[in-house]
């Protein structure tokens, strides 16, 4: 059961209880929680970047060597290890084209990120979906144990959306050393920068693992803000990369969301101020939950799950005519809404739109 406190001063006055749709604000724009994005932005050296480069906007982007050899700097590995893609979902469907096919099996949490799951389809492979545990980590042995002669891919998302939850690092490892030796192992590390803190959790990246069939996937659209331009990448060896090379899409990378990576990489201190920041977002929607005796799950990432206690559908729709757009309910958790952190003043709007719902009874 949540905590339960006092209503902070901010709240004070909001009309609660009265149920109902409130008008937006005239002129107002429609509140966007539904896509865990960076709600404040790329690094101002970056914008700047961007603005010197829109010139270059008619020409076609350049091979990807500049952000490959920027990226193998940043990871400490070598180039060829390095695959680029139009963000994570090119990534993911690169893995899905080189190892999945008739005959083989995509095997995953539910819920979670589920794109890889279409491209798995798509490739005809057998789609297994293992229900996460009670603490919403991924059940591993579960999954492993789907595999069998027809392996393929397992893919962990860690932190998982849309749970926010982790998979300790130490049965990672424990589930590497089973994995068969016909099957690729993908942990999306998307909301890594947020996941600090927390000694059950360390990147595949920066306490690397030498195993050939383990493929890290990163972005550069959650922490680094760059949700618009695209980028994504995986780091793993350079066999497995090769292969992955082969689906990728000519010119799939934009020229300025190239040079923008690059940048991003040099301003280590925007991102840990968006990770702060984040935090401090975080800690205050938890006390808001806490006070109104709701229940969210302990997040490691820049959206929260918390339980609506009431159908995730009629919630979504509450929000939905007061302007709030939120993430699609979730069918394994039919109770449970997935909201990005966004700036302070979006989520005092969040919460003065939660309280007019009415009372609701205590989470448990």
């Amino acid at each position: 059961m949540a905590a339960c406190g006092l209503l902070p001063k901010f709240y004070v006055g909001l009309e609660a209880g009265r149920g109902g749709t409130a008008p937006a604000a005239k002129g107002s724009q429609r509140i966007r929680l539904d896509l865990n994005e960076n709600a404040y932005g790329a690094s101002p050296q970056v914008v700047a970047l961007l603005r010197d480069s829109a010139n270059q906007a008619n020409h076609y982007p350049e091979p990807t060597a500049g952000l490959t050899e920027a990226l193998a700097r940043h990871h400490g590995v070598s180039g060829d290890q390095i695959i680029i893609g139009c963000g994570c979902s090119e990534v993911l469907r690169m893995a899905a084209g080189a190892f999945l096919g008739p005959g083989k099996k995509l095997v995953l949490g539910a819920p979670t990120f589920d794109l890889i799951a279409s491209y798995g389809a798509t490739k005809r492979a057998d789609v297994i979906r293992v229900p996460l545990l009670k603490n919403y980590a991924c059940d591993l042995e579960g999954m492993v144990s789907q595999m069998g002669e027809a392996a393929g891919v397992i893919y962990i998302c860690n932190p998982n959306n849309p749970t926010g939850t982790l998979t300790e690092r130490k049965e990672i490892e424990k589930f590497l050393e089973r994995l068969p030796v016909t099957a690729y192992a993908i942990i999306d590390e998307a909301y890594h920068e947020y996941a600090g803190g927390s000694g059950a959790y360390a990147s595949f990246l920066e306490q690397g693992v030498d195993h050939p069939r383990l493929i890290v996937t990163r972005t550069f659209s959650m922490a680094y803000g760059l949700a618009a331009l695209r980028v994504g990448y995986a780091v793993a060896s350079k066999e497995t990369a090769g292969r992955m090379a082969v689906e990728s899409l000519p010119y799939g990378v934009n020229r300025l969301g190239q040079v923008a990576a690059a940048k991003a990489l040099e301003d280590a201190g925007h991102v840990q101020k968006c990770v702060e920041s984040n935090a401090r977002d975080r800690q205050e929607f938890l006390n808001q939950v806490n006070a109104r005796m709701l229940r969210a799950l302990n997040s490691h990432t820049n959206f929260v799950c918390m339980k609506g206690m009431r159908p995730a559908e009629e919630v979504i729709e509450h929000f939905r005519k007061n302007n709030i757009t939120l993430a699609a309910a979730i069918p394994e958790m039919p109770t449970y809404i997935r909201i990005s952190l966004g700036r302070p003043e979006e989520m005092r709007e969040f919460w003065r739109v939660w309280d007019l719902q009415g009372p609701q009874s205590m989470a448990m």
